[in-house]
């Protein structure tokens, strides 16, 4: 969706395709997790996504149990198509990289069943997020005594 199908869109003088503007979908990463127990369930996972209308790029991590399609899709339909065609609990992935959170074993963001190097995000449940973020003196104490600041103290 470059430059020359938007100016392609504003130039084009044919009234009867309006309707199929607005119900075109824009390129989306999705993100699911399920759970994969053998290659039979990678495989049950991979072709109930892969027959979908718009759908560029299947990848299976059964380490992680997760399953990312991406393509011209609607999250929500290819979360409902894999309930159905699988069987299984199947859910939004919850998880983000460690290094993104502030305070990774904050209560309500450190989860055990986690896959290496994730946490929980703490930006989608309300009562998790006002632990997981710190106050100016928190962050002013912290950083005092850290060793990333250059300007640390040291106490010895």
């Amino acid at each position: 969706m470059g430059f020359l199908n938007l100016t392609s869109d504003l130039c084009d003088c044919s009234r009867g395709d309006s309707k199929k503007l607005k119900n075109r979908k824009h390129l989306q990463r999705v993100e699911i997790k399920v759970k994969i127990d053998c290659q039979g369930c990678e495989k049950l996972v991979r072709k109930s996504v892969e027959g979908m209308k718009g759908v560029t790029q299947v990848e299976v991590e059964p380490k992680q149990h997760k399953l990312t399609v991406i393509g011209y899709v609607d999250p929500d339909k290819v979360l409902t198509r894999v309930r159905h065609r699988t069987g299984k609990k199947a859910d939004f992935w919850p998880y983000v990289p460690y290094d993104v959170v502030p305070h990774p074993y904050a209560p309500g963001t450190y989860d055990e069943k986690a896959p290496a190097g994730y946490v929980r995000d703490a930006a989608e449940n309300p009562e998790a997020s006002s632990l997981a973020r710190a106050s100016s003196t928190e962050v002013k104490y912290t950083t005092a005594f850290s060793d990333d600041n250059p300007n640390a103290c040291v106490v010895m």
